[in-house]
């Protein structure tokens, strides 16, 4: 039987067509992010003419059980799950899917992190942190939101993640991986790191917001994309080991770094070749750590990794640590385990002790964004 408590770590909002027009600062409302019909289906498009994505890889909850050869970029909002923008009907399907509560992520803007215009990106993520801020007032104590932060100009992004927390907002998402010469192993992030341990607020790394490249399931299709899905673990591993390497979680014990759907069996092998590498290639690992650390002992105290249903990976939990794994729905995404988590949860959590499906299912997204595990559980 599983845990009485189950939680999402990685859920979703869908974002209304009319989010960014109607809320976004007025010197921008020009050029702000809309949907738009081209060839019958609903595209993402920002300023005159950049299309960004379709949007029915994000919006096609359930589509894996009962048809997956129709999942495809192409949809219509029409057809997006009310619960995706409406937060009672959210609520309503947490309920159906045996979830007491879920951390949310965009769906549309997840993409924004491509924008190139840094005053216009930052423009299109407060637009966004407003109205999920009051999106999640339908039931703070059920619905974490987690804040878009732009990092192009870092004390913009302090200001930001500051006024986030203000709204209420549980945790901040920045990208998976900065521009290349701006990675975070760079001392301009110091005062962002620190803001964001002082105000408690996780950061997260969430799939598909890399700074820039190609947006899967955008564009011409090549075989490469089948490729840059199956190994797109390879980007937040760089940015979390730019961040373990230079000191980061040494300078900054409270902060916490979640690794958002990318699953889990990936981790065991990169904590070895971490400790190896900061053991053996001193000339490569040039910052060394206090009182014995390893680059693993620092994984393990602040960074938890967020999964949907990687079998492998929770054969592997010795290794990666009970106290590290999150599980998440995605919903309403075509990847997402709703309406079946239930059953899923089960399966891959057979043979599990129970203490530590319990960790795994919901007591870790508790302790991360501070739900009240007690009252969700009395309910």
């Amino acid at each position: 039987m599983l845990p009485a408590l189950i939680l999402s770590s990685d859920s979703h909002v869908f974002e209304p067509p009319d989010l960014w027009t109607a809320r976004i600062d007025a010197a921008f409302r020009d050029r702000a992010p809309r949907m738009q019909r081209i060839d019958g289906v609903d595209q993402l498009v920002v300023e005159a003419d950049q299309v960004l994505s379709g949007i029915g890889l994000i919006s096609n909850a359930g589509a894996r059980f009962e048809a997956p050869e129709t999942i495809s970029g192409r949809g219509r909002f029409e057809d997006v799950p009310r619960g995706g923008y409406d937060p009672h009907q959210h609520l309503a399907d947490m309920a159906l899917d045996g979830v007491a509560g879920e951390v949310l992520y965009p769906s549309q803007g997840l993409f924004y992190f491509r924008v190139a215009d840094t005053p216009l990106m930052s423009a299109i993520f407060r637009a966004y942190n407003d109205w999920l801020a009051d999106f999640c007032g339908a039931d703070r104590s059920r619905l974490k939101g987690i804040a878009m932060i732009n990092l192009d100009e870092v004390q913009d992004g302090i200001k930001e993640l500051e006024r986030a927390a203000r709204l209420g907002l549980a945790g901040a998402m920045i990208t998976e991986y900065p521009l290349e010469h701006r990675r975070y192993d760079q001392p301009e992030y110091e005062p962002f790191w620190a803001a964001a341990e002082a105000l408690d607020m996780p950061l997260s790394l969430h799939t598909a917001t890399r700074r820039q490249g190609k947006i899967r399931g955008a564009g011409d299709k090549t075989l490469r994309d089948a490729s840059s899905r199956a190994t797109k673990a390879f980007y937040p591993a760089l940015s979390m080991c730019d961040m373990i390497f230079s000191g980061v979680f040494e300078r900054h014990p409270r902060l916490t770094l979640a690794i958002v759907e990318f699953e889990l069996s990936w981790a065991p092998h990169l904590l070895s070749t971490m400790d190896y590498t900061y053991r053996e290639r001193h000339e490569e690992a040039i910052y060394r750590f206090k009182d014995g650390m390893r680059p693993s002992d620092f994984f393990h105290r602040n960074v938890v990794l967020s999964f949907q249903e990687d079998a492998i990976g929770i054969r592997l939990r010795e290794v990666i640590g009970v106290d590290n794994m999150m599980w998440g729905s995605d919903y309403p995404h075509s990847e997402s385990t709703f309406p079946q988590s239930r059953k899923i949860l089960a399966e891959i959590l057979s043979g599990v002790p129970d203490d530590e499906q319990a960790k795994i299912v919901g007591a870790n997204t508790a302790r991360v964004y501070r739900f009240d595990a007690a009252r969700l559980t009395a309910r």
